[in-house]
């Protein structure tokens, strides 16, 4: 089967940054199913492993951790899915990624794909949907009101692919006045037309946008990128024993200024589920099926901003690129080999 890889983490300008391979088809078993990949997209995290993570001596690595595609064949454990059923998830980051023609993923961890949206435009949601939903409603626990708070959620960062879909879902699931902050006149446009309440500008203070607003101080604030460089404004803007969360690997994280707010300091990685195998994995299939009944209803939409062509190598490069480039809205998708 054609995929695309790499052997040694290099620059993505480099010619054998990413290269297209020739690799055996998988075998499904256990709770595996075997995926006919459609369409994919490039997420942060595709550049990070890419650019640091060695494979072994002699071996490549398949990168991609969003994927749409139809299932091809079932592992003998198998109970939610069969042959012929058109899926999207996000997969695992101890296994080999979805940038090839057949992938290999744990049922569990799969949603049935949304039948208003094309291959390409649901490849844009899994990975991004988990990991706000779960920000949302497992660790910030937004459905708890913080006491003498505003019932308000700031998300830093509101344009990339996490920030377009946590926007989306506190909308359709929450009564949360959702701030985003964006900092350019298109990304600023993005972030209202997928719901958001108010708009402030990331490159200046975001303490006193806020503060102007007149709503109080947020309960909840969950930040996407950059959080060292914004912690003296989230400290300043959050509401006593409020929550913050974030997503992002700053090179230093100093919590102890939320001490005297007594604020919880939240993780999230989507890949904790399945890469523990954790006894509530089942949850990210579950949430997954929401997420496709909230397209249906015509509550979220896609965050696909650009398809950059078929899957190989010269595309995806491009695609790296694009999202290295910190400018993205939305995300990047291929589609089709």
């Amino acid at each position: 089967m054609r995929a695309v890889a790499y052997k040694i983490p290099q620059p993505i300008s480099a010619e054998t940054s990413l290269i297209d391979v020739d690799l055996p088809v998988p075998e499904a078993t256990g709770h595996d199913l075997l995926v006919e990949i459609k369409a994919v997209s490039v997420n942060p995290v595709d550049v990070k492993v890419r650019a640091h993570s060695a494979p072994p001596a002699d071996e490549v690595k398949v990168l991609g951790w969003d994927a749409a595609g139809i299932v091809k064949a079932v592992g003998p454990d198998v109970t939610l899915f069969k042959p012929g059923d058109e899926v999207y998830y996000a997969g695992a980051i101890n296994r080999p990624g979805s940038n090839a023609e057949f992938h290999l993923v744990d049922e569990r961890i799969v949603g049935r794909k949304p039948k208003s949206l094309d291959f390409a435009a649901a490849a844009a949601l899994p990975l991004t949907s988990i990991t706000a939903y779960e920000a949302l409603f497992d660790r910030l626990k937004v459905q708890d009101a913080v006491p003498g708070a505003a019932r308000a959620l700031l998300v830093i960062g509101g344009a990339g692919g996490v920030g377009s879909i946590a926007i989306q879902i506190a909308r359709a699931l929450t009564d949360l006045t959702v701030i985003a902050t964006a900092s350019r006149p298109e990304t600023q446009v993005w972030v209202k037309e997928l719901g958001a309440h108010h708009v402030v500008d990331h490159s200046k203070p975001i303490a006193p946008q806020v503060a102007a607003l007149g709503i109080g101080a947020p309960g909840f604030i969950f930040s996407t990128t950059n959080t060292d460089s914004h912690i003296p404004d989230i400290v300043e803007a959050i509401a006593p024993q409020g929550r913050f969360a974030l997503i992002d690997d700053p090179k230093f994280l100093d919590v102890v200024p939320f001490k005297r707010k007594a604020v919880s300091v939240h993780w999230e990685l989507m890949f904790t589920r399945p890469l523990f195998s954790t006894p509530d994995m089942i949850e990210q299939h579950n949430l997954l099926n929401k997420v496709s009944e909230l397209v249906e209803a015509g509550n979220i939409r896609t965050t696909l901003s650009e398809t950059v062509g078929a899957i190989n190598a010269a595309n995806m490069k491009k695609a790296h690129s694009m999202v290295e480039s910190g400018r993205m809205k939305g995300k990047a998708v291929l589609a089709g080999f």
